[in-house]
């Protein structure tokens, strides 16, 4: 059933001011399209491996955990030697994959959906999957005075980090399968799925322009402080709890080109699982350091603390979880009917467990030949 009058008045004026919000939220905001990041641990030091710099992007959330201890602590940079890293923050994915495209990106770390958009619309020429990052901490908050339960979110406004990227898809999925219906180019129906800067999302919720978001961590937690109540967590929606939320995707070119540099990177980002996991205080620290540095302020203890426990480091990308994420996205009508053949190359990846005494990982079939 078409959205209401009242609901649409709604969407428009929450379109107007989210350019307003997103003024007032670009000094403070978890997020930032292409901004050079300032958290890199340490400098490069001794022999450049076969690229001077590698380029790396990454978001400012903590289900980017990988990227944001690996740089700060530089874990990943003592694995490259003399190869600096070029670190770069972007709001979603799919900003992301715009900039790996151009050229300007090598390695990002990126969710599932926009590595399978890209991939598909490139006819699988642009990047490859090298390895997994992290699994859960994404959350749908909802405001409780206009939302307590499912049913509740029929007519109402919903953010997402980005058309396209992996929670906006995730959020589509949910809807269609409530039987109810939302164009997804313009995200235009039964629901208004309001696609906002991951910086802007606090004050869009503070103001009522929306009433709810589907998003990862800390913005969930963050909204959660600011009144918003948890409807669902996404992890529920898997088998075991378990699905990709963050992946190391790499150029085409550059892995071609430089595999030896892909190599110590990947080995400085199983390091950096590892140390995570075996040190996780100190990682929840290094994470929102790494946060205050690149946008100006560290999350408060208790956002950090209660996003902190949903979110799972993994070197394993969950190939498996990709097949279903892609369906929804062709279901969603934002991509073909995928091929996904040829989408991961692991063996960069499982030449580092196998030197590390740890066990291969699973491309689920989508492997290079």
């Amino acid at each position: 059933m078409p959205a209401s009058r009242t609901s649409l008045r709604r969407g428009l004026a929450a379109a107007a001011a989210l350019p307003l919000l997103a003024l007032a939220a670009t000094a403070c905001g978890y997020g930032s399209q292409a901004r050079e990041d300032r958290t890199a641990g340490v400098a490069a030091v001794g022999r450049k491996l076969s690229a001077g710099t590698v380029r790396i992007g990454y978001l400012p959330n903590l289900t980017h955990a990988t990227a944001l201890v690996g740089i700060r602590e530089g874990l990943i940079q003592k694995e490259l030697g003399g190869t600096a890293i070029k670190p770069q923050t972007f709001n979603a994915g799919p900003s992301a994959i715009e900039a790996l495209n151009g050229g300007s990106l090598d390695i990002g770390f990126i969710g599932p959906s926009p590595a399978v958009n890209a991939y598909v619309k490139s006819h699988g020429r642009n990047l490859r999957i090298v390895s997994g990052s992290a699994s859960g901490g994404v959350k749908f908050v909802v405001n409780p005075d206009r939302i307590t339960s499912q049913d509740d979110v029929r007519g109402k406004r919903i953010a997402t980090p980005q058309k396209g990227n992996t929670q906006d898809v995730a959020l589509l999925d949910w809807i269609a399968g409530k039987g109810w219906k939302v164009d997804a180019e313009s995200g235009k129906g039964d629901v208004s799925v309001v696609r906002t800067d991951s910086g802007v999302t606090p004050a869009a919720y503070k103001s009522g322009s929306i009433d709810g978001a589907w998003v990862p961590e800390p913005t969930a937690s963050t909204l959660v402080a600011e009144g918003a109540k948890v409807l669902l967590e996404e992890a529920a929606l898997w088998p075991g709890g378990k699905f990709a939320i963050t992946n190391v995707v790499v150029s085409g070119t550059f892995l071609k080109e430089h595999p030896d540099v892909v190599e110590a990177v990947l080995r400085g980002t199983v390091r950096t699982n590892a140390w995570i996991t075996a040190h996780p205080e100190q990682a929840k620290a290094a994470a929102n350091a790494a946060l205050k540095a690149e946008t100006g302020r560290e999350l408060p203890p208790e956002v950090v603390d209660r996003a902190w426990p949903g979110i799972r480091v993994t070197d394993d990308p969950l190939a498996a979880t990709l097949r279903t994420q892609s369906e929804w996205a062709a279901r969603a009508g934002l991509v073909d009917e995928p091929d996904l053949a040829g989408i991961y190359d692991l063996r960069p990846l499982n030449k580092v467990l196998r030197a590390e005494g740890r066990p291969e990982v699973s491309d689920a079939g989508l492997g290079t030949p």
